[in-house]
């Protein structure tokens, strides 16, 4: 568990999964998926079904909710794109849009990498995203993320082409920015 003044983020427990399904599985064409990944398709589940396997999510260390005030509004998770568990990469999803534009985004991925780079012995953390999606890149931008790659014309959303965007900071990049900042 993580927090930052009314934010919090941490494992997902049992009393969450009626709320992730809402959040993640309730809807066919849910809001936030017009920005998470928009070319990849969405499948939405019926309870029944997302609960054949729900309980997997419980206690997982790859990925934990966002909390503010006591409701569930989204989740952070993390990946390993090698076997070798060197290239890390993280994601971050606000379900609910009226959460958009608060500052919270920001604020839990802040808490998520400093959390990771705590745990783990990554020497990189990293994040991909569209170049559609402004406010993601921003996010990363503000928690001392640097543009890593750009793979131009690979995403196609409403029959528009966009470019792929690596972004990513290092462990000694973040240890020295959090040394300023405390």
């Amino acid at each position: 568990m993580v927090h930052d003044e009314e934010l919090l983020i941490r494992p997902i427990e049992a009393r969450d999964l009626d709320r992730l399904w809402e959040l993640m599985y309730k809807d066919e064409a849910p809001e936030f998926k017009q920005w998470d990944a928009p070319y990849f398709a969405h499948r939405a589940q019926t309870y029944e079904v997302y609960r054949t396997s729900a309980d997997e999510h419980i206690g997982r260390d790859d990925m934990w909710v966002i909390e503010v005030d006591g409701i569930v509004y989204g989740t952070v998770s993390f990946y390993y794109e090698d076997d070798g568990q060197n290239w890390l990469e993280v994601g971050i999803i606000l379900h609910q849009a009226d959460r958009w534009n608060r500052g919270i985004g920001t604020r839990a991925l802040k808490l998520w990498i400093d959390h990771l780079f705590q745990t783990l012995p990554t020497v990189r953390v990293g994040l991909t995203t569209w170049s559609g999606n402004e406010r993601m890149m921003r996010v990363a931008e503000k928690v001392g993320m640097q543009l890593e790659g750009r793979i131009r014309q690979v995403r196609v959303v409403d029959n528009v082409r966009y470019d792929s965007i690596r972004m990513g900071v290092l462990r000694k990049e973040w240890m020295t920015e959090s040394a300023k900042s405390r």
